[in-house]
């Protein structure tokens, strides 16, 4: 799947500029109206003002993910699998599919349009409020920020041995170990993972350890607050859609 993936494409908008926080709250609110108004009218103006978000942050066509021939065989197995329980079966399902297909590009459009180092301040910030109940939020914003900072690396490092165990010569011992690819391949990305892991966190720690991870200063603005204006505005003209109809 050639594809950007949790990478922030490198254009200049107005999106782009948001604080992360605001961009995650605005995906939390329209996750909370499609969870519980999963309607077609609702999906249909969800699916729209993702388009509109995504125009605005001036993402380039390359940057759509190209999924592969398996992933789009699994939808349409779920509802082959679902057809002999009747039509009301099917709809359900191509709603929960649509339902999951628009998270997940939200959650892409914070992706691409967010340097990875303000994913970690941002959640701190917004997480400010549980530390009274002595939560660990700035251990969390930072497990979650390494997950999506490492999650790239690892799926290109996957990409490699994939490749470099193509181009391998199939005799002897590596021809044997070729009947068993996934474990050959998922063995060598274990090995790889930690390496990183391990450069990962002296490099951490010769900062200053994970506490600077969050200290990046970072906080809503003038822009931030049209932005969820616009959202709010959205998900409650998707709540009146649904009641009028």
């Amino acid at each position: 799947m050639s594809t950007v993936l949790l990478r922030q494409v490198p254009v200049a908008s107005p999106v782009h500029r948001l604080w992360a926080g605001t961009k995650m709250i605005g995906v939390f609110l329209i996750s909370l109206v499609l969870m519980f108004l999963p309607s077609w009218p609702v999906l249909g103006v969800m699916t729209v003002f993702l388009v509109f978000v995504g125009v605005l942050a001036r993402l380039p066509l390359g940057t759509l993910p190209r999924l592969p021939w398996w992933f789009s065989a699994l939808f349409v197995l779920g509802g082959l699998l679902t057809a002999p329980v009747g039509g009301a079966a099917v709809l359900r399902y191509a709603q929960i599919a649509t339902f999951t297909l628009i998270l997940v590009a939200a959650s892409f459009l914070i992706a691409w349009t967010t340097p990875m180092g303000d994913i970690a301040p941002a959640l701190a910030k917004l997480g400010a409020p549980l530390r009274r109940l002595r939560m660990p939020v700035d251990e969390w914003a930072v497990v979650v920020a390494l997950t999506l900072r490492g999650l790239p690396l690892l799926m290109e490092e996957i990409r490699v041995l994939r490749a470099a165990r193509r181009l391998r010569p199939k005799d002897g011992m590596i021809a044997r170990a070729a009947g068993n690819p996934l474990i050959d391949i998922l063995t060598a990305a274990m090995a790889v993972a930690t390496r990183r892991a391990g450069e990962l966190g002296e490099a951490i720690t010769a900062r200053g350890g994970t506490g600077q991870l969050t200290a990046h200063p970072s906080a809503p603005g003038l822009r931030d607050a049209l932005a969820l204006v616009l959202v709010v505005a959205v998900c409650l003209g998707c709540v009146a859609l649904h009641l009028l109809l």
